[in-house]
């Protein structure tokens, strides 16, 4: 069975991962799992599934050719290094310190999400108490020698091999297996002269897996293998091998299932390079058109015919931090992408997914914060409608002072018993009738009283509300700011600015303050912003109109505070959508100038939708002012200013004046 097709299929259920209903016929259910996954009608299935998760997860699989020029570049460096200590900083990854030509760190990962292999200089925080595998790891390789790096064929599986004395004293070599599968990745010490493991970075038993158990003391088994062929050098052979597929499957799909080492990026960079569509099917294919395809696929899926590598990450246009894709050479199929040629294939790697790792983890304390803030908007939206409700209630009760004089005026017009009463409404010019209900069990000055202890019961309430209403309302405002600044934030320094935010007003425990401690809760609104010490000054967005000029734009709301406070000057200009939740924004002034040119000013504007809750939109009414307008009220949340001289401009910011602004951003000073 293809070992990859474990990541789409329970061996057990055998359920499609997509809709989870059952993918087998009822013959295919009583057959092993091995014996159907070799049929022709599911190594397709499998190979078109792993493209279509592979396309939805990543732009880059390392395939079995990458790690093949992987390991290739890294032979000379690692073979006879010395393994001086061994770490374990995360749940699924090892560190090797080794040391040959000079000192290195080896990373080996089995992370579901991105699995690897490769030399890095980062050097992570350990925890206090190594875990068991990496006890283990340290009894038998600390202090060994690698003495052989190998590829099992063009299989997603490293073996080093590492020679040390046992306990009696004697040379041995043990195996340490990676092996690269997805969620399924894994590291497995295995004695080869016994193939015995060891141990495995993840057990699991028969209640797992019905192929084989990773336990201290089994029988190594190798992962089951994809039934695929190694690199052809016979076209003839290599076309039997298409032909043995459905003639109206894709050639890529067929490519991936049929051949060793190929991803979906390199199976659809063959056919690029044979100058076809990725669309392509096996019926379309006329003899020129195979032969072709056979010399990519020879060029491009055995790593004995490129001599030498040209290692590249590719970045999209609107992101140039984050890679979204490395090749051992430059492909075809990215050259819309922006292309950075680097060194090695090792640096391209670590490129690659460190990147990817700080953007998880970006997203990963976006989405905390994010849920943060939102079950607090929540919260006090909640409360803003039933301080609504209130209201209304208690509003709609005061017309009873009205009725509790009328009744005092008219007491002798009043049988005892009644159940309502009709007087003139001496409040109304016309002298109209009102119907007043009574209580009949009650006298006519106890149903007057009555009225006027609603009445006050109304004032009160009303008096009580109203600032718990501005209160709650602010609340509500400050909140959406948040959302604004969490969402256009990019970098963890600045997801931790507004983590420190949300700790200063109360919404998040900190080191020194607890979620529960009423008086912290009882002080919310009155908390001050929170700002840095002043040798971590904040590092506002900075950008260069058209004309030269330059335009900062706060990153979140400590930062509004701090450019429009202290960093702008009384005559420079400050701008700000008007109501809705934005980023502050400031044009630096000359002296003796009252504005800057329009152009300037228009895409100030713009970075001012921009960088608000009005991204996208038209007509938005944009406000500016002298800074020496803005007045912050005592106990305002942070970034939240009032002025009462402005100017307001409508503008729709147009898309190219916009991306030639954003391109223009510099680096703080």
């Amino acid at each position: 069975m293809p070992f990859s097709s474990f990541c789409f299929i329970n061996s057990f259920k055998r359920l499609c991962p997509f809709c989870s209903t059952c993918l087998f016929s009822k013959a295919e259910k009583n057959a092993s799992l091995e014996q159907v996954c070799y049929t022709k009608k599911w190594r397709t299935y499998f190979a078109t599934m792993i493209q279509f998760c592979d396309e939805r997860s990543s732009h880059m699989a390392l395939d079995g050719v990458t790690l093949a020029y992987l390991v290739k570049e890294l032979a000379p460096q690692l073979i006879g290094a010395r393994i001086d200590k061994i770490h374990q900083p995360e749940k699924e990854e090892i560190h090797f310190q080794i040391r040959h030509q000079g000192a290195r760190r080896l990373l080996l990962s089995t992370s579901a999400t991105s699995p690897r292999f490769h030399l890095t200089q980062e050097n992570k925080k350990n925890p206090t108490s190594p875990p068991m595998f990496c006890m283990i790891l340290r009894k038998h390789l600390e202090g060994g020698k690698i003495v052989k790096l190998h590829q099992s064929e063009l299989e997603r599986v490293i073996t080093l091999d590492i020679q040390n004395y046992n306990d009696r004293g004697d040379l041995v070599t043990l195996q340490l297996h990676l092996e690269i599968m997805g969620k399924h990745s894994n590291l497995i010490l295995v004695d080869p002269t016994t193939n015995t493991i060891l141990d495995g970075l993840k057990r699991y038993s028969h209640a797992v897996s019905r192929y084989r158990e990773v336990l201290p003391g089994r029988a190594y088994l190798a992962p089951p293998s994809q039934g695929k062929l190694p690199p052809q050098e016979d076209e003839e052979l290599w076309r039997q091998a298409l032909y043995k597929e459905e003639l109206d499957h894709p050639i890529t799909s067929i490519l991936l299932a049929r051949f060793a080492g190929i991803s979906p990026e390199l199976a659809r960079e063959i056919v690029i390079q044979a100058g076809l569509t990725t669309e392509i099917r096996l019926h379309q294919c006329g003899d020129i058109d195979l032969a072709r395809l056979f010399q990519a696929y020879r060029r491009l899926s055995n790593p004995a015919e490129i001599l030498e590598i040209q290692p590249c990450l590719y970045y999209n246009s609107g992101n140039q931090s984050l890679p979204v894709a490395f090749t051992f050479i430059p492909f075809q199929q990215y050259q819309e992408l922006k292309t950075v040629s680097v060194p090695t294939l090792n640096d391209a790697i670590i490129g690659f997914y460190q990147s990817k790792f700080i953007a998880n983890t970006v997203e990963s304390k976006r989405g905390s914060l994010r849920k943060v803030v939102q079950e607090q908007h929540s919260h006090f939206s909640k409360k803003l409608k039933l301080y609504d409700e209130a209201m209304s209630s208690a509003k709609s009760n005061l017309n009873y002072q009205k009725w509790g004089e009328l009744l005092t005026a008219n007491l002798y017009h009043i049988p005892p018993g009644s159940t309502e009463v009709t007087v003139e409404d001496y409040y109304d010019p016309a002298l109209s009738s009102v119907v007043i209900p009574l209580n009949p069990h009650i006298s006519a000055i106890d149903n007057s009283q009555r009225y006027y202890k609603l009445y006050n019961k109304a004032k009160a309430t009303l008096l009580k509300t109203i600032p718990l209403k501005e209160a709650a309302l602010e609340e509500v405002k400050y909140l959406a700011s948040l959302k604004v600044s969490l969402d256009q934030a990019s970098t963890l320094a600045e997801l931790d600015d507004i983590h420190l935010e949300l700790i200063g007003q109360g919404y998040v425990a900190g080191k020194h303050m607890k979620k529960d401690n009423p008086k912290q809760k009882k002080g919310r609104s009155k908390a001050k912003s929170t700002t840095k010490s002043p040798k971590d000054v904040p590092q506002p967005r900075v950008y260069r109109s058209s004309q030269g000029r330059i335009i900062y734009v706060g990153k979140n709301n400590a930062q509004n505070d701090w450019l429009s406070l202290r960093k702008g000057k009384p005559t420079d200009l400050w701008l700000h959508v008007k109501v809705i939740p934005g980023s502050h924004v400031l044009i630096p002034l000359e002296e003796g100038e009252e504005f800057p040119d329009d152009a300037t000013l228009e895409e100030a504007a713009a970075l001012a939708i921009y960088y608000s809750q009005a991204r996208g939109s038209s007509q938005v009414a944009v406000d500016y002012t002298h800074v020496k307008q803005l007045k912050k009220p005592n106990s305002a949340k942070p970034g939240m200013v009032i002025y009462e001289q402005n100017w307001t401009l409508y503008l729709t910011p147009q898309p190219e004046i916009l991306e030639k602004l954003l391109a223009s951003e510099e680096l703080s000073e």
